[in-house]
């Protein structure tokens, strides 16, 4: 299960999650700087891929396709922002 209100505590901004996705390589600080939380942006770098999810915020973003502990990631400062 994953918190769906987590919230940056870096950029201040909430966290954005797409089932069945993973962020291109090429993606960067500004592209998501400039384009969150527009999805029809953003679809410009996402690229389909089942059993996958595809995370962002304003200055962060993950591709995870397996369980993964976000919170062992030092450079994440992503926190749940309460139920």
């Amino acid at each position: 299960r994953t918190c769906d209100q987590l919230r940056c505590t870096a950029c201040d901004f909430r966290v954005s999650f797409f089932n069945d996705y993973v962020w291109d390589q090429s993606c960067d600080y500004l592209f998501f700087r400039n384009n969150m939380p527009e999805l029809s942006k953003l679809r410009a770098k996402m690229i389909k891929k089942k059993g996958s999810r595809a995370y962002a915020c304003q200055c962060s973003w993950r591709s995870i396709d397996e369980l993964t502990d976000l919170q062992t990631d030092q450079q994440l400062r992503w926190v749940c922002g309460k139920h």
